[in-house]
């Protein structure tokens, strides 16, 4: 910006012109206040990464005709997952018996909760139905009550689909009558941490597992969960076996150390004494030789 200002050291009583500087450009805002923007656009991810993504957080990309649609789809699914109450997520995890830990995220718990094909509701508290109707892409409002939320789910699946459980479910409840296992609900647990020590997660039902994933899905599922419990097994039976032999190791090094320890007191207890006669006998030969024995 640019002012004029007399000179008075100008005899004429022209004019000079200034140039002000213009004031300091304002700090930068610290990094803490910006939104932290996530590594990669979702615009710029390949097209089967955004699609995985989407059905990740239960969205089907097959509605959307346009990839910008997609990413819109994506970003609201996002901001509806960070407005969700997380103990109401959890309390859709309990009641799916999802495998996940206590301190996971939001997103997380989405993604499981997006696995869950359940629709038996029994035991699901209002404010984890109210979650999963609208992690399920439906207009549910808190005002609703739990009636008017179970039939909008049921309603949303479908009627073939409602068959194909059904028949699910029948084949579940033969497999499961097969196998011997029994409809006795067990209490959830969530999954250890890592630095905790490891403890098998509660499975699912086989019949559970047929009604969400089919016969052939669900006895593979069955078999992987028994093998993974199997080899959690083991692995924990090998690691105590490790931890006696190095709680042994200690004890016999402790030992051993302990008797080294006091093999080198006596033994310096032995010189100490060994020194203390020596030094009496010369001073008593020094003593006799100087006064008793004639000179």
């Amino acid at each position: 910006m640019q002012t004029e200002s007399p000179n008075p050291a100008d005899d004429d009583g022209s004019r000079q012109i200034v140039v002000a500087s213009a004031p300091p450009a304002p700090a930068a805002a610290p990094v803490s206040a910006v939104a932290k923007m996530p590594d990669q656009q979702l615009s710029e991810l390949p097209k089967d990464v955004l699609e995985n993504l989407a059905e990740e957080l239960g969205i089907d990309p097959t509605r959307y005709k346009t990839r910008q649609h997609l990413v819109a789809a994506v970003h609201e699914r996002r901001q509806l997952i960070a407005a969700l109450d997380r103990d109401a997520m959890l309390d859709v995890i309990r009641w799916g018996r999802r495998p996940v830990t206590l301190n996971a995220s939001k997103e997380q718990l989405a993604r499981e909760i997006a696995r869950i094909r359940s629709m038996r509701f029994a035991g699901l508290s209002a404010r984890g139905l109210l979650a999963l109707a609208r992690l399920r892409g439906l207009d549910a409002d808190e005002q609703d009550p739990i009636p008017v939320l179970i039939r909008k789910l049921k309603r949303q699946e479908g009627f073939f689909s409602r068959l194909n459980r059904k028949r699910r479910s029948m084949l579940g409840s033969i497999v499961a009558g097969i196998v011997g296992e029994s409809d006795v609900s067990r209490d959830y647990r969530f999954l250890p941490d890592p630095s905790a020590p490891s403890t098998a997660p509660q499975p699912e039902s086989i019949k559970e597992d047929i009604e969400s994933s089919g016969l052939f899905g669900g006895i593979t599922n069955r078999l992987k969960k028994s093998a993974d419990q199997y080899l959690n097994q083991k692995l924990d039976e090998i690691e105590a076996r490790i931890e006696r032999k190095l709680d042994e190791i200690d004890r016999r090094l402790g030992e051993w150390r302990d008797k080294e320890i006091a093999n080198r007191i006596r033994i310096l207890k032995i010189t100490l004494w060994a020194s203390v006669i020596v030094g009496v006998f010369s001073l008593i030969y020094a003593y006799v030789t100087q006064y008793l024995l004639p000179h």
